[in-house]
């Protein structure tokens, strides 16, 4: 474990070691997750990552983020 300090916007420094153990390069997403009192961050995908692998629904991927916002939003309330 190791302890990092929060800067005045808010952000932090993941540790080097935790980057490459993970994989995480500038620019990746990462997810924050709130279980009791812990925040959790897990490395994730964006709709743009699977754009040409998922067969076509003949929607745009704006659409399909937006609908996919809309979900989590809703699943949140």
């Amino acid at each position: 474990m190791k302890a990092v300090k929060v800067l005045p916007k808010g952000q932090i420094t993941i540790p080097k070691n935790i980057r490459k153990k993970f994989n995480i390069s500038v620019g990746d997403p990462l997810l924050i997750q709130e279980k009791d009192d812990e925040i959790i961050l897990k490395k994730t995908k964006t709709i743009f990552d699977y754009a040409g692998i998922l067969p076509d629904l003949g929607l745009s991927i704006s659409e399909i983020k937006n609908m996919v916002e809309k979900d989590i939003a809703n699943e949140n309330k």
